[in-house]
Formats: structure tokens, sequence, C-alpha cells
């Protein structure tokens, strides 16, 4: 037996040529090889496995604080250091699971889990979500994109926009300098790597923005984003990911 899980009106209705295409290609869980009735169905057994980000939350960065922390509290790398984005949250804690729907996404260019996605990270945002002006995708060197053909990070942004009613810039961001991917670097590594290299193309003067990406790791990215958000003229930016790697080692910013 398998369970739905769906992101908003607009994407329940399916045509006449995707009920077709599924006789051709059925359609698989997200998380296993197991046909399922309809894109975007994760089975019971593993929708229960999957890992929420959940309250006790640092207040700024979205960190797991302990169960006895109270409304507004923060974990000490925001209380040393506040980031440049107001707020971060995630939908998922980054383990087996998310990082197969992360890599799925962004490795095998799977979409059909993007409705899903967008209710996930709409939950996450909260009521950020509902304040802000526009929505914008965390950038990639248009070298990688060439090669890719695609940014994650963008038809996640999408989607979101979409399920929600908000408006996007999908170029709102740019990288205008290509360095080395941020895999397997430290934080201290990524801050350096990111430094510079994210340039915000369009005024934001008085505007509340929401950077989206896949996984919040060390935050080096999304801090990058803010700055320049600020630089031109944000108000508020706001941040929200797929996924985030919690390690009680992390440094957030």
């Amino acid at each position: 037996m398998t369970q739905s899980y769906r992101a908003g009106p607009g994407f329940r209705k399916r045509g006449v040529i995707s009920r077709l295409s599924d006789l051709i290609w059925p359609p698989r869980s997200l998380l296993s090889d197991e046909i399922v009735d309809r894109p975007g169905v994760i089975e019971p057994a593993l929708w229960g496995e999957l890992k929420f980000m959940s309250e006790p939350l640092c207040a700024c960065c979205g960190f797991p604080l302990p169960d006895h922390a109270g409304p507004g509290d923060q974990c000490g790398p925001c209380l040393s250091g506040k980031p440049a984005f107001d707020t971060a949250r995630a939908a998922l804690a980054y383990d087996d699971h998310a990082r197969r729907l992360v890599l799925d996404l962004k490795r095998g260019g799977r979409r059909d889990g993007l409705p899903v996605f967008a209710r996930w990270m709409a939950a996450a945002a909260g009521e950020n979500l509902a304040r802000v002006d526009f929505l914008v995708p965390a950038p990639m060197h248009w070298t990688r994109l060439a090669v890719r053909s695609f940014n994650q990070a963008a038809w996640l942004a999408e989607a979101l926009a979409k399920a929600n009613g908000k408006p996007w810039k999908p170029g709102a961001l740019t990288r205008v300098k290509r360095r080395k991917s941020q895999a397997g670097l430290s934080a201290s590594e990524r801050r350096r790597n990111v430094g510079g290299a994210i340039k915000a193309s369009a005024a934001f003067k008085g505007k509340t923005i929401l950077v989206v990406d896949d996984v919040f790791t060390t935050g080096a990215t999304l801090e990058a984003c803010a700055r320049a958000l600020r630089k031109a003229g944000a108000a508020e930016v706001h941040a929200v990911t797929l996924a985030r790697v919690v390690r009680s080692t992390d440094i957030l910013i």
C-alpha cells in the first residue's frame, strides 16, 4: 500500500497525457524502486523514516536545540556572530533518505518530487513565506549550468513559488566567479570559496526575500546570497532548503 503526499491544488490535476505516460513509464516511489500509483508517492514505511526538522530550533539558523529551549532561543554560533540572513529553515535533516532525494534531484534531474518538496519547504518556512516579496534560487555559475542544463535550486524555487502564489526571480542572484565544488570542504573553506562569488543582479530596496536552495551544509552559500541581497537593498533575507546537515560540530556562519 502507498500513500500520496501532494503540494497543493495546482499540482493535483493530471491530464490524459500524464496518465498515458504512466502506462509507459510507471511512476516509482521517491525513496525506492517500488511502482506506485502516481508520481510523488512515498510508501508509508519509508515515509515514517523521514526526519523532518521540528521545534525547538535556533530562532535564527534553524539548528536543532535541546528540548528545554524556548521560543526565540538561538544556538551558540548565531549568538556569537549573527548571519547575514534573518532566518534559515530546512524541511529535512540530511540522512540517507534525504540524501537520496537530493541527489536524485541534483544529479539525476528527477522532477517528480518537486510538488511534495514544495509542500515540505513551505511548512518549514512557515509564516516567513507569506511575508516575502520574492523567492530567489541560490545561483549556479553559467559554466556549470551549461554542463548540467538545470539548476536544482531554481526548480525548487519555482515549485515553491507556484504552489504558494508567490513571484520568483530566477536571475536575481548570479555567480560571477566560478569556484571549485563545495563538496568535501570545511566550513571555513566553504566561506572562503564562495566569498565574493555571488552578486545580486537586481535592486531589492526595502524588499523581503526568501532564498531557496537544496541543502544547508555550513550555511556559507546562503550567507553569501544574503550578503549580496543586503547590498542590493533587501530589508529582510530569509532562507529555506529541502534538507540540512545536522552535526554537533557544525559551524553555521
